[in-house]
């Protein structure tokens, strides 16, 4: 008897030993997107950060001259009484650094939705880490597509290619995901 108790208070304490680590993980991940949505001159803009994106593995395919891509997935969606929340809009936002061992510069590369928006070549590593984890007041959507006092949030789904957790040439996806609420009031 003693054994069979002792045995369901070590898979409970397992049980809850991994709860707490994937919780941890979860939190730690989230920790990382740092998402500031705004209402600013009628329209709805977002400042975001990757924080813990530019690690060693991204540092040394960089450096090695392989294109590098942060890739952002966004929707803006609005809390509604049921389960499903309503999706107002989405977005996806990609920056990428193809770096010239020769010349030493980085080019860099941001689109929105597809189409190229800006161009920037520099010789600065810490301009290129800027530009792959940080968007500033990058704009959503109008705020005629919103409802007055309703809640909302910015969801971001955050992943690099090549895969920043592998090998240099490691081309799979990891993604990171994090959401910042806020209410719309006119």
């Amino acid at each position: 008897m003693r054994d069979r108790r002792a045995r369901a208070v070590l898979v409970a304490a397992a049980v809850v030993a991994a709860a707490v680590v994937a919780a941890g993980v979860v939190a730690s991940a989230v920790e990382s997107l740092r998402i500031v949505p705004m209402v600013r001159d009628n329209k709805v803009v977002v400042t975001f950060e990757l924080a813990d994106g530019f690690t060693e593995p991204v540092r040394d395919a960089i450096a090695s001259g392989l294109r590098t891509t942060f890739t952002y997935d966004l929707e803006l969606r609005t809390v509604v009484p049921s389960w499903l929340d309503r999706t107002i809009v989405t977005a996806t936002v990609a920056a990428s650094d193809q770096f010239d061992n020769l010349t030493r510069r980085h080019t860099l590369t941001r689109t929105v939705d597809g189409r190229v928006e800006e161009v920037l070549v520099t010789e600065e590593g810490d301009a290129a880490k800027a530009w792959l984890t940080t968007w500033t007041r990058l704009p959503l959507c109008d705020t005629s597509k919103l409802d007055p006092s309703r809640d909302y949030y910015v969801r971001i789904s955050a992943r690099t290619r090549p895969f920043s957790g592998g090998s240099l040439l490691s081309w799979a996806t990891k993604s990171i995901t994090g959401q910042a609420k806020f209410t719309f009031v006119p």
